[in-house]
């Protein structure tokens, strides 16, 4: 485990694994095989994620933690990185290859694993979940590939020797859960506010330069597992219009409000 000490202050390792995803403000559009065409599409950082970075940052400002955003995806997935390092982060890193293209959560988290597996850590931050995607899988199947213990939904993060304390979402409560380093953390938006990008952060990231991983960068990883053809799940059929359903006119002797209920209890929607 890589801790530092320095000046009796605790420096721990951590990694933030970001994602760019389509800003839908801007419109959605997707490829032939109903994967989504990201390079086609307006983006920003994923709002789990980034709750999930200002996290670490706050650790980073208690404790002097180091942190390294990570992200997957086309080659202009790089501009999340760097204005994650605006925000504050140390290091970024940029997996992207072709072969890559098309992952769903399974893919995706065994290629996220096989690079972090290059680096060193004491804690992984993920968001719970991505808006182009809300499965909430990546971040669990990630402590798997790596065999860390995880924690969820978390609202609060406290670091306690080579231990972590969080406050976990819980229904209408919380439960409060200890876990030894090396483990994963996912987070949800709740957790803080994010911090806005400082104009000396905005220089750092032009100037800093990003880490990019390949196919063969990637340790412990089996072809059969990455990419579109490593993806068990099969899209059946994708979008980007939606359907409105036919209106009808009511009759003009009837009255509105029964009129309307009748409906609704005929749809058994009351």
């Amino acid at each position: 485990m890589s801790f530092i000490i320095c000046k009796e202050v605790l420096i721990v390792k951590i990694i933030v694994c970001i994602k760019q995803v389509p800003d839908t403000k801007g419109g959605v559009q997707f490829n032939p095989d109903g994967t989504l065409n990201r390079g086609a599409m307006l983006t920003i950082m994923n709002p789990d994620d980034k709750a999930g970075l200002e996290a670490a940052l706050r650790l980073k400002d208690q404790y002097g933690a180091e942190v390294t955003v990570l992200t997957m995806g086309l080659p202009k997935a790089a501009d999340v990185l760097q204005e994650a390092i605006a925000m504050g982060a140390d290091k970024g890193v940029l997996v992207t290859d072709r072969v890559l293209g098309g992952a769903d959560t399974w893919a995706t988290s065994t290629t996220i694993a096989g690079a972090i597996r290059k680096l060193d850590y004491d804690l992984i931050i993920t968001g719970r979940q991505a808006i182009d995607g809300d499965t909430a899988q990546v971040g669990p199947q990630i402590a798997e590939h790596l065999g860390l213990p995880v924690i969820s939904y978390a609202q609060e993060i406290k670091v306690d020797g080579d231990s972590v304390i969080v406050k976990r979402q819980y229904d209408d409560g919380y439960h409060m859960v200890k876990a030894q380093m090396p483990c994963l953390i996912t987070a949800l938006s709740e957790l803080n506010d994010p911090r806005y990008m400082t104009p000396g952060g905005i220089f750092d990231a032009v100037n800093a330069e990003i880490t990019t991983f390949g196919r063969a960068d990637l340790v412990d990883v089996d072809d059969s597992n990455i990419g579109l053809n490593g993806s068990p799940t099969k899209i059946a059929r994708a979008s980007d219009k939606v359907k409105k359903g036919q209106g009808e006119m009511a009759p003009e002797d009837a009255d509105p409000v029964s009129y309307i209920v009748g409906k609704l209890k005929d749809k058994h929607v009351i």
